[in-house]
Parts: structure tokens; sequence; C-alpha cells
């Protein structure tokens, strides 16, 4: 089969794909590519105490595995961070295959959530971004640190947004995101390719230990039996959310205004109750559009 190739880059204030065009991969590396509040940060701390065999880091989370896109930091200072590493590197992203280097010498870990809850779940995040702050560590790094665009008030006119506009001219919805539809699909195509591996949030929802051993296995890690329900147990959302300070992504750098609040539900159907009838038809109608019926089946099979 054909190999990925980069078809477009991703930039805004917020991230640019084309960081990485000076990273250096290595055999051993892991690439963690969801799309945004699919479970990055959750695929993250399960890495981390895959690699570690414990659930003590010697620095913050998003330290050891910061997001290369994202522009709060210099690509430099990003790449001197993973090149420094002598630990099997974790390496975090939230670009598509379409803007993403494929390498095939790398393994590569996509989450997946209904988009639904993932829609919910930004809005919780968006909320409590400290803009000023955010906006100043952007400006930084980037052409602007601009304020976010006005939204409607209304939560099912933004979910009707999202579902109808895009950001980029390759993308139909997503605004004022990226296409998380776009995101899977890209990564759909290639499932075939022995690297390319997909996780699903319900799943490490209702049998965390069984997929943390899923993933151990694509890894090739072992883990003495005796140590199994310690690691399972770090990676809890309740374990997480306790360690906030440690687990939350930039809470260093303050951009959030409440770093506990990045961890603040975590569960399947928070849609329910919010979204009105013809955002559900809207939304029915719009993945049967951008998604493959097989991408449906999974996404929805839970």
């Amino acid at each position: 089969m054909n190999l990925p190739t980069i078809e477009h880059r991703y930039r805004t204030a917020l991230m640019d794909s084309g960081r990485w065009s000076n990273f250096i991969p290595r055999n051993s590396d892991i690439i963690i590519s969801t799309p945004y509040k699919s479970g990055t940060t959750w695929v993250q701390q399960i890495c981390a105490l895959l690699i570690f065999q414990s659930v003590k880091l010697d620095e913050p989370l998003s330290r050891m595995s910061p997001w290369l896109d994202q522009m709060v930091k210099p690509i430099e200072k990003v790449l001197e961070t993973y090149a420094r590493q002598d630990h099997r590197r974790f390496i975090k992203t939230h670009t598509p295959l379409t803007a993403l280097p494929y390498y095939s010498n790398v393994t590569y870990l996509i989450c997946g959530r209904d988009p639904r809850d993932a829609f919910i779940s930004m809005e919780n995040h968006y909320a409590n971004i400290n803009w000023p702050k955010l906006g100043a560590l952007l400006a930084q790094n980037a052409d602007s640190g601009d304020p976010p665009p006005s939204l409607p008030e209304d939560v099912n006119e933004r979910f009707k947004l999202w579902l109808n506009r895009g950001s980029f001219p390759w993308e139909t919805d997503g605004f004022p995101f990226w296409s998380l539809f776009h995101h899977l699909q890209s990564f759909w195509q290639f499932r075939e390719l022995p690297n390319i591996h997909f996780i699903h949030y319900s799943d490490l929802q209702s049998d965390l230990a069984g997929e943390m051993r899923r993933i151990a296995a694509i890894l090739d890690i072992e883990t003495t039996e005796s140590l199994w329900p310690i690691l399972v147990n770090a990676a809890t959302f309740s374990e997480m959310k306790q360690r906030h300070q440690e687990i939350a992504p930039n809470a260093d750098q303050e951009i959030w205004q409440d770093p506990s609040k990045f961890f603040n539900n975590g569960t399947n159907g928070q849609w329910q109750n919010v979204l009105s009838d013809e955002c559900l038809r809207l939304y029915e109608s719009t993945k049967q559009e951008k998604l493959e019926s097989s991408l449906i089946q999974w996404l929805d099979h839970h």
C-alpha cells in the first residue's frame, strides 16, 4: 500500500505542524497523535508508567513529553528536550497524518472518542484557559497571540458551527479548532500499517487494566505482575486528577484558571441533555459524510 505523505501544514497562533521538519526520530519512539480532548494525556500517562515502571516521574509529564507543535515554547527548546532524553521517548501531537511525518521505524498511538463528548470536553477546556497568559506565551513564539474568536452564546449554535465550518481550506468542520473527523480518518485509512495502533477512550474507561496490557504488548514492554495494580491505579482518572500539577499539560506555565479542572469529568455521554435533536441529526449526517463506515463502527460500537 502507499505510505502516508504530508499534504498540508497546520499553522495558527497555537500550533504549527511545520515544527516537525527538524525532528530526528529514533527507532523506539512513540508518537501519540490524538484529536483534542480524546485521551491524549491519558495515553501519555500510560506510556510514562510503562516506560519507567514507576508512578513517580522525575519531572512533570508535559515537560517530559511536550506537545511538539504547540507554540508556547521555541521549537529549539522542545527539540533539545527530546534530543537529550536517553529513555524511550513518547512525543505528543494533535496533528493529523496528512500533516505529520510518517516514520516506518516508530510506533503511532491514536486515541479516539465519541466526537460529541470530545466537543463537550473542549467546551470545558476552552472556558478554563487563562487567555492573557496563553496569549503572552504564544506571542513570544508565534506571529501573534491573537485572542480567541467570538463564538455564539448558545452551546447548540457553537456545536453547529463546529460541524459546519472549518478553520483551514481543506477542512469543512472543526471551527474554531481543527477537524476531529479529518484527524481520525487520516490515520484510519492507513490502519493496516503495522506501526499504527488505535485506542478507544471508552475501552480505557471500561477496562483500563486490559487496555494497558494491550498497549504494553504493542510497545513490547514487560511488567512484573505484582506491579500491575500499582501502575493501573496511577492511570485512573481520579488519581490523575489528584496529581494534576504533575500530569495536566502546561500546568507549570499557568495557562489554566484551575489546573485541576483539566481533568473535569472524563465520562461518556456528557452530550446527552445538552445537544438538541437538530444538532444530533446534523452530527449523524456529518459523521456519515466524513468517515468511512468501518471507522464509524469502531467509534460507535462502545
